[in-house]
């Protein structure tokens, strides 16, 4: 059976993380990683000041509807380890990120583990990051804007992979 996991990497929007999590419920994702300073809801040995923590959680709440709850999700500070980690599980590590030598997702046979990075809302994935993957996948797209927001591109990508595994020749 797929594996497929989610790594949101230094999204600042409360709002993409909530509903993140509500597609990840809705698309049968194994687990979403939370890194770098991407908000996430409160933890039971939470750290941060417990106003500021209540606050980012009412605001992912908002737009997860209770999938913050359903969903495995992990808050991880650096996702270089954790890319590590994921690797030595026998995950393919994924960018969903446009690039040179990014690939249509169309033309993508997505392998039985698959750990998808995503990236900051404006400027994207660090160069590090991508360093670190094996692979960068993109949507073609058509009209004038040159990128989706991030859920709804994760939303695209992984209904893709989920319900059209097989690349088109």
């Amino acid at each position: 059976m797929q594996q497929i996991v989610v790594i949101a990497h230094n999204i600042r929007s409360t709002h993409n993380v909530g509903s993140l999590l509500r597609t990840a419920d809705g698309l049968g994702v194994h687990a979403v990683y939370l890194t770098g300073y991407t908000p996430f809801p409160i933890t039971k040995a939470d750290v941060r000041l417990p106003h500021l923590a209540q606050k980012l959680d009412r605001q992912i709440a908002k737009t997860a509807l209770g999938a913050e709850k359903s969903v495995h999700w992990e808050q991880k500070p650096d996702i270089l380890p954790l890319i590590q980690e994921l690797k030595s599980q026998g995950y393919i590590i994924g960018a969903l990120e446009q690039s040179k030598t990014s690939v249509p997702l169309p033309s993508f046979s997505p392998p039985q583990k698959l750990a998808i990075i995503l990236g900051r809302e404006v400027e994207g994935i660090e160069p590090e990051v991508l360093a670190q993957c094996d692979s960068s996948l993109e949507i073609p797209m058509y009209g004038k804007k040159e990128s989706f927001n991030v859920v709804q591109a994760a939303a695209m990508m992984l209904y893709h992979i989920k319900f059209y595994p097989f690349a088109k020749k």
